[in-house]
């Protein structure tokens, strides 16, 4: 199970907080690290020395431009955050997350993907709202900032112990695999494009309604079969709307004419 989590640091500026992470992960027996558009020079003597005797996970890491091609093939992917936004999302404890990792993982073709943000600003909305969930730690309000791998230290601690104490009863796997965030990605492009072309969506005016959609396709966990039905329905909506606006006096206005669901 532990093989199948994938640590993401996204943004990291000390070559230090690198070394430290890979430490807390080789503690607790992950090895999966991937850096995403680091803003330091990954490898360095305080990268190593900081690493303290894990630097084999510092010197396989995955470096990558963007969140998207670090999590792109997996079926769950959960951002640490330390702040409240302006749409909640789903957020779990340390705890409860790793609760949920026999279950998620039961399926032998899934990967979790535990997303970190930069040291001085963590993960923009945009980050967060590609994420299923979000992780907090329930840290001291007064004093609630973490260092980098102390936070990586803590979230992995409950996997570690999920995984010794063999938490909840593991489900049998879904009958089809569940949707990678890649596919997710996809079909929330293709929503979108279509949405605009209905009308139904006005990008300059988006009043949330992409995140909002993003939110609850997130909480429903698709099947990929599921994901490819939506998308044959996407694309049968477009192949209606060119007919309409080729023959405009032989169809109707396609396009949404109520309330706007963005409103």
């Amino acid at each position: 199970m532990l093989e199948r989590i994938r640590i993401v640091l996204v943004g990291t500026s000390h070559p230090g907080n690198i070394g430290g992470t890979a430490r807390a992960m080789h503690n607790m027996g992950l090895s999966d690290l991937a850096l995403v558009a680091p803003r330091c020079e990954p490898i360095s003597a305080e990268t190593v020395s900081r690493a303290s005797g894990a630097d084999t996970l510092v010197h396989q890491a995955r470096s990558v431009e963007s969140l998207e091609d670090a999590v792109g093939d997996c079926t769950l992917v959960v951002g640490a955050s330390a702040r409240s936004r302006t749409l909640p999302w789903p957020m779990l404890t340390p705890r409860q997350l790793g609760a949920r990792l026999p279950d998620e993982l039961a399926d032998t073709d899934s990967r979790i993907a535990l997303v970190f943000g930069r040291e001085d600003s963590g993960l923009t909305n945009a980050e967060m709202q590609r994420c299923h969930a979000h992780v907090h730690i329930p840290t001291n309000p007064d004093f609630s900032s973490l260092n980098l791998a102390a936070a990586v230290q803590v979230v992995t601690y409950e996997c570690r112990l999920a995984w010794l104490e063999g938490a909840g009863d593991a489900e049998a796997p879904a009958t089809e695999p569940l949707a990678s965030h890649q596919e997710l990605e996809h079909y929330f492009e293709h929503l979108e494009r279509t949405l605009v072309e209905i009308g139904f969506h006005d990008p300059a005016m988006p009043r949330q309604l992409m995140a909002r959609l993003r939110r609850y396709t997130f909480k429903a966990r698709p099947e990929r079969l599921e994901l490819n039905i939506l998308r044959g329905i996407l694309t049968a909506t477009q192949r209606q709307v060119a007919a309409a606006q080729a023959e405009p006096d032989a169809a109707p206005d396609s396009r949404h004419h109520g309330p706007r669901a963005d409103t």
